[in-house]
């Protein structure tokens, strides 16, 4: 195969996973005779880069070998580190840049209006001047949306999916997300001792947007009740289910886990700050909502915790480590047959490339019928057979 010089970034917010999937891609690439160069900060690293600065290109390049990511794989987080920028709709341009260069538009979100530039022209001279000739980006819905973009404008590029809320359309699993149950299993078996010694309704929160996949497989395997985006409970039947659990339970105490995009009829998650990159804003906690609301209609003292980036901290499990090394050489077997617009993924619980996905399609749902049990607030543990692991039911 011909020399190649490949670029490789991570963008969003970090998870476990990633450090292993990019030191498996370098390795690889370097063994048969390529260059890799890790470009810093995501998206940011082609959007700010400088190449006429050096200062600059010290930031956002970084030429990677098998001496610099020979110990990466020992810790969590992503080594060449993250950010939420999306070149399609930059809302402040670097000094360097003239904003008449560059497309101007006007978006809204939540009744605020902003303008906004579209960067690609120079991100596309970056990519020229790095004499790149492939490009891989390792993130989850919004990063890989602006992948598709540069696929479509006809640079070559391969994907890797990592999200903690396993919601990416077209694959079944996400470097991170085995990771996030873990944490989240561990936390919540832990503070058991604490929620019973005091006799409280223990509330967790967990991430989940958009997707209830984390909230729904950490309620699997500890056996407690969930609240997921994809379907508004009741809060007066939650409120009696989680009482029932409280009275039937020797140690007087029960539990529930939240998606933070959860919801009950009646009531909308709050939100505040400024939107992202791409148009998200932060979410209050339904968790302490919520006990706030029991509180006021029972009497009953909660225990609230919030597990989100408790969930994203520390090096990955067996699995992620072993899907994200996988996931590396899987883009690297693209890059050499000279394939674009693919991802790394698992499908029908088998590795395959799949396209990236479409972004107007949004992120992959929890299927509801088949997994949730809409009475009991609770996972589903019936009609698994023949069902891949992380496969909803079509």
């Amino acid at each position: 195969m011909a020399f190649k010089r490949i670029g490789i970034l991570t963008g969003g917010g970090d998870v476990p996973g990633l450090n292993h999937a990019i030191k498996a891609f370098v390795y690889r690439a370097t063994e048969i005779g390529h260059e890799v160069v890790g470009l810093r900060r995501g998206w940011e690293g082609l959007t700010h880069l400088n190449m006429d600065d050096e200062e600059s290109r010290n930031r956002y390049i970084k030429p990677l070998d098998r001496s610099n990511t020979r110990t990466v794989d020992r810790t969590g987080g992503t080594f060449l580190h993250t950010s939420r920028t999306n070149p399609q709709r930059m809302r402040k341009l670097p000094d360097f840049l003239n904003p008449d260069d560059f497309p101007k538009s006007e978006i809204t979100k939540k009744g605020e209006t902003f303008e906004v530039w579209d960067v690609t022209e120079h991100v596309k001279k970056n990519l020229s001047r790095l004499k790149l000739d492939y490009l891989v980006a390792i993130g989850g819905d919004d990063t890989l949306s602006y992948a598709a973009r540069l696929d479509k404008e006809g640079f070559p590029v391969v994907c890797i999916p990592k999200t903690m809320d396993n919601d990416v359309r077209n694959t079944e699993y996400c470097i991170g997300f085995s990771t996030a149950i873990t944490r989240a299993t561990d936390a919540i078996s832990r503070q058991r001792s604490t929620i019973g010694s005091h006799e409280r309704i223990g509330i967790f929160r967990v991430f989940g947007r958009d997707a209830g996949y984390t909230s729904l497989y950490t309620a699997y395997v500890q056996n407690i009740r969930c609240c997921i985006p994809e379907f508004k409970v009741k809060l007066e039947k939650l409120i009696d289910l989680l009482l029932q659990d409280k009275r039937e339970n020797p140690s007087n105490y029960s539990i529930v886990v939240l998606s933070e995009g959860a919801e009950w009829e009646g009531y909308q998650v709050k939100e505040y700050g400024e939107p992202d990159a791409y148009g998200h804003r932060k979410k209050l906690s339904v968790a302490e909502d919520l006990a706030n609301e029991i509180k006021s209609r029972t009497g009953e003292e909660t225990l609230v915790s919030d597990l989100t980036y408790e969930l994203r901290s520390g090096t990955p499990d067996f699995t992620d480590s072993m899907v994200a090394i996988t996931f590396g050489n899987m883009a690297m077997d693209a890059v050499e047959e000279g394939k674009s617009g693919l991802m790394t993924a698992i499908v029908n619980g088998v590795y395959q490339l799949a396209e990236i996905p479409d972004p107007k399609r949004g992120p992959r749902s929890v299927d509801v019928a088949t997994m949730y049990d809409t009475d009991r607030y609770r996972p589903r543990y019936d009609r698994k057979i023949g069902l891949p692991v992380f496969l909803s039911r079509p």
